[in-house]
């Protein structure tokens, strides 16, 4: 990386774009136009776009949020969410019972699910989905919960391994800071989405179903998260573009800079084919 990617350059090497939402087409305020107008043109030319999400919502609950925030049908072909992979592992798990963790917007995932509910105490397993006061919640409240459902070795099913998210110009706390604090107090977690590999399954289906068999040289993974996004696609050996100015622009300093990102990114082990500020055309 030497200096900041635009698709426009290489969108002719690759034949579709798993593209993040939150950090790279939303900002937690409201949609990036400049972002939006890459994946139109760069699907203007023939390529597909699935986003890919660690969004608790399933798919189809997902484009309709998008497109009330006014996102045009024409910007991506299709969505794979961390909650539809989740909802397999919930369904296999019916009738339960479950302790739900969440709020109560995102109980859409549990649809056709078969899944019952049940105080802490009489639970099989937790499904957590994020934190119950999002976005003004903080982890450090579920310390006793998260300790009492250990004692009873209550496994945890994690909708979003993402721990932090752009919200209103700040970062808000999200499921995966639950899960990763699970874990350090022995909790067992199971989790579908980014990095993990089911959520590339699924993508990887969608992107069959659109274009045939697609090799993964051929496939471009985009987003602004180190631990899931450029974390997922370096295990699935998809070359990566990364967005510094979404969950991690508090770490670049002034201004953009292809060795900062670079840097930033070898600290975790990671590596990214192109980078940039933000999404453009």
């Amino acid at each position: 990386m030497t200096e900041p990617a635009r698709l426009s350059a290489i969108a002719e090497r690759y034949d579709a774009i798993l593209c993040d939402v939150w950090g790279v087409i939303r900002d937690g305020r409201a949609l990036i136009p400049a972002a939006i107008d890459a994946l139109q043109r760069y699907r203007a030319q023939g390529g597909a776009v699935v986003l890919l999400s660690n969004s608790p919502r399933r798919g189809a609950s997902l484009q309709s949020f998008l497109a009330q925030m006014g996102a045009p049908a024409n910007a991506w072909d299709d969505v794979v969410s961390s909650g539809e992979a989740t909802f397999a592992l919930l369904s296999a798990r019916a009738p339960g019972p479950a302790y739900k963790l969440g709020p109560d917007w995102d109980d859409g995932l549990y649809e056709g699910s078969g899944l019952e509910f049940a105080p802490l105490t009489e639970a099989r397993f937790i499904s957590c989905t994020g934190l119950v006061d999002y976005p003004d919640d903080h982890p450090d409240r579920y310390e006793d919960l998260l300790r009492e459902a250990q004692l009873r070795r209550l496994p945890m099913i994690c909708a979003n391994p993402d721990i932090v998210v752009q919200h209103m110009g700040q970062l808000a706390w999200c499921a995966g800071a639950l899960a990763q604090r699970y874990e350090q107090i022995g909790g067992e977690v199971l989790l579908a989405g980014k990095p993990h590999a089911p959520i590339y399954d699924l993508a990887y289906q969608r992107i069959e179903a659109l274009r045939g068999v697609t090799e993964k040289s051929r496939i471009l993974a985009i987003g602004d998260g180190p631990a899931t996004d450029i974390a997922g696609a370096v295990s699935e050996d998809l070359d990566a573009f990364f967005i510094a100015d979404g969950v991690v622009a508090d770490q670049m300093g002034e201004g953009f800079s292809a060795d900062a990102a670079a840097a930033l990114l070898a600290e975790l082990g990671l590596a990214a084919r192109y980078a940039a500020p933000a999404l453009a055309w």
